[in-house]
């Protein structure tokens, strides 16, 4: 049986899992209030922090999920991830329009990755 990792595991969630080599984060947000683009950097951070804790890495991100609570904010981010991705390893990635926790929240990124 191969074992599961449990990366800051709290009552309702962990921050992230790993298992067979693959890491699942959870859901990331910034500073609720923040701009669109400072929100995006602390989430990009965080998700560094975590894959390097999860002993990876994001040239290793498998896929990436983005939601905005607009869209009308998707180049405002999106300056902000071209600018931090990996060019010689992109992930695939979906970004949707979604109501997020608060309304002080802009941004949330979830991404999978190899370990």
């Amino acid at each position: 049986m191969t074992s599961i990792t449990r990366i800051d595991p709290g009552n309702r969630m962990s921050q992230a899992v790993i298992h067979n080599n693959t890491v699942w984060l959870a859901g990331q947000v910034g500073v609720p209030g923040e701009s669109v683009a400072a929100q995006t950097a602390t989430i990009l951070k965080n998700i560094e922090s975590l894959l390097e804790r999860a002993g990876s890495d994001k040239t290793k991100i498998l896929q990436a999920t983005i939601w905005l609570a607009s869209m009308d904010d998707f180049q405002e981010m999106n300056e902000v991830w071209d600018a931090w991705v990996d060019r010689e390893n992109p992930p695939t990635r979906a970004c949707g329009e979604s109501k997020l926790a608060t309304p002080d929240y802009t941004v949330e990124i979830i991404v999978v990755a190899a370990v």
